[in-house]
């Protein structure tokens, strides 16, 4: 059974609403009963089967924020789109809430595949999905899983499991410091316990700390301004729980990219901090992969993180537009 859920309707995004695209708010399941929340995008002038994507990111955003500005943009260029909140975050269900994990996160998009494969104006042979910063190894896990997934773009991506386990550009990455992350993570669980609450991680720092690094700066620029501030986001606010990425230490989600047969896009800003996971995501995946020539890594000149969140100068929406049409013809 389909649980209700309390979706906004009044449009409340980051991005001004395209006269191009219809707008319409959709429920669907995961496999584990959750119900996700999303918004779907169609062209007014749409005829016939179309194309379809899903998106979401980054981690810890709304689809109010990036991903949906993803999604209508490419429905402006003709594909069926939706941008969705994961399990546990934004409008999406989920108990309890502001908790992340490899696998339910994988699920949700597979999920949101189940979705569009059924809908009138899609054409199921055609599905595609956008991941972007931690959603973008997310969606190349689902690629590596999904079958049904004929092309995937990830954009200024972040491998979640490998920042939890090795710190930033892998500073911590020692058995010892791993040890004493999850002797810490461990007695917040004793103490969440006892509370009966599960404490919060705090999200983007603010105000900036002084000395605050160039990707805490760019974070802050974009979670805590008018520019993509989002009340449902959780790195805009109090974050996620402390405990709320656990999991990601010891679960590594890359492990079968490189059997990857569909079409692969890697985008990243040649400036961002995080570059070095697109970097390695793509050496990995075509390492000894008989299906390479379908993949591409695109570095964006001078751009850093945040600027492929929403910075339409940036962003290589013809490259996208391109890629996914000659993927799924």
């Amino acid at each position: 059974m389909k649980k209700e859920l309390d979706l906004t309707q009044e449009w409340d995004k980051t991005f001004p609403k395209s006269e191009k695209v219809n707008h319409r708010k959709v429920t669907f399941r995961n496999r584990y009963g959750i119900t996700l929340a999303a918004d779907l995008y169609e062209p007014k002038e749409a005829a016939g089967k179309l194309a379809a994507l899903a998106v979401c990111g980054p981690f810890g955003a709304v689809k109010e924020q990036a991903a949906g500005l993803y999604a209508q943009t490419m429905a402006e260029r003709g594909f069926l789109t939706i941008a969705f909140d994961p399990s546990f975050t934004g409008e999406s269900g989920g108990i309890q809430r502001y908790m992340a994990s490899p696998d339910i996160n994988t699920e949700d998009f597979q999920a949101a595949v189940d979705f569009l494969s059924v809908q009138d104006h899609a054409d199921p042979e055609r599905i595609g999905i956008i991941g972007i910063c931690g959603w973008g190894g997310i969606a190349l896990n689902a690629a590596a899983l999904d079958t049904r997934i004929k092309a995937t773009v990830t954009s200024t991506m972040y491998d979640m499991t490998r920042v939890n386990a090795k710190g930033y550009f892998d500073a911590e990455d020692s058995a010892d410091i791993r040890y004493e992350k999850k002797k810490a993570l461990n007695a917040q669980r004793i103490l969440d316990y006892k509370s009966g609450s599960y404490a919060p991680g705090g999200g983007v720092a603010d105000p900036l700390p002084e000395g605050a690094p160039f990707y805490v700066k760019d974070y802050h620029d974009y979670y805590k301004t008018r520019r993509g501030y989002h009340a449902r986001s959780l790195n805009s606010n109090s974050g996620w729980n402390v405990t709320g990425c656990m999991s990601f230490m010891n679960q590594p989600i890359l492990q079968y990219t490189n059997e990857i047969r569909s079409a692969v896009l890697i985008i990243h800003g040649e400036k961002a901090h995080s570059c070095y996971f697109s970097k390695d995501a793509y050496a990995d995946m075509v390492k000894d992969n008989p299906y390479a020539d379908n993949k591409e890594l695109m570095l964006i000149p001078g751009a850093v993180h945040t600027d492929l969140y929403d910075r339409l100068d940036v962003i290589p929406f013809d490259k996208m537009e391109e890629f996914f049409h000659r993927a799924m013809e």
